[in-house]
């Protein structure tokens, strides 16, 4: 039985377990629940603090896990990303009183606030700056002023709390997060774990694509087609006016309306969109 953890709390709980429901897996009802099995599909699920999932996952304890890409790589394990699963999305940056730092060389002999002290050691190490990393667990807008830190190393999501605290971000993004789906490195891939990660792929490409349908003729199928080229080719059939043909093509959701305006400039009618509950690419 293929054993995966879901966090279960938090900013990524409610979309990950959304995630796996769209995928045709059980979830629980009951947020008290910290184990739920799903017999159909021969897999169980383990819901833990989103920091705790990459340490179970790389002591192999359990198999696979869905946490944000900077827990993961802060919590430096042996494990790997195997998927990256289109939610969660944040920056992790640094931010310093307002108008004091502009670039992360400044940050050479400072002190440095945050709660992704391996993720930040190592981003300093790669770059030569020799800072001193200072471990809190929340609030870390606040060390500045309270005289701990110079600057802090956080994820940004709005940006409004670090204005309220009187400080700005500056320097090129540390990392770019979303969330992940990670497995333990350098070992065999357990059963169950192919289907789960076709499963997930699916739900992520229904998310990004429609399906667009549209009649148009046949001497404009070339110029129809490439706006609409689809995953590997549109399918076209002929219709009883012969000099008329139908096409349908997967087209990503957030180009939709410009693609049917084109569409309808270009000479096709009847134009459809439809959304994908489910695919298997």
């Amino acid at each position: 039985m293929l054993r995966v953890a879901v966090p279960n709390k938090g900013s990524l709980s409610e979309a990950a377990s959304g995630m796996l429901t769209e995928a045709g897996y059980r979830q629980r009802r009951d947020n008290r629940e910290l184990v739920m099995v799903d017999p159909d599909n021969d897999i169980e699920f383990f819901f833990l603090r989103p920091r705790d999932i990459a340490v179970y996952v790389g002591k192999g304890t359990l198999d696979v896990g869905i946490t944000g890409r900077d827990l993961f790589l802060d919590a430096q394990v042996e494990a790997e990303e195997l998927l990256a699963l289109g939610f969660g999305s944040s920056t992790f940056r640094f931010a310093g009183p307002v108008g004091e730092f502009s670039r992360a060389d400044q940050l050479e002999g400072k002190r440095l606030a945050t709660s992704y002290d391996g993720l930040l050691r190592d981003y300093l190490a790669e770059r030569g700056i020799d800072a001193k990393v200072v471990r809190l667990d929340g609030a870390v807008e606040s060390s500045v002023r309270l005289g701990v830190a110079d600057a802090i190393a956080d994820v940004v999501e709005t940006g409004n709390t670090l204005k309220a605290a009187g400080m700005e971000i500056f320097g090129d993004p540390i990392l770019k997060s979303e969330a992940v789906l990670i497995g333990r490195k350098g070992h065999a891939a357990p059963a169950g774990l192919d289907v789960l990660m076709r499963r997930l792929r699916g739900v992520i490409v229904a998310r990004e694509y429609v399906m667009m349908d549209y009649d148009i003729r046949k001497n404009l199928v070339e110029q129809a087609a490439a706006l609409t080229p689809g995953l590997e080719s549109p399918t076209v059939s002929p219709l009883r006016d012969t000099d008329w043909v139908a096409v349908r093509s997967m087209v990503r959701r957030s180009q939709t309306n410009r693609v049917m305006d084109e569409l309808y400039d270009l000479g096709a009618r009847a134009i459809l969109v439809s959304t994908i509950h489910a695919c298997r690419i």
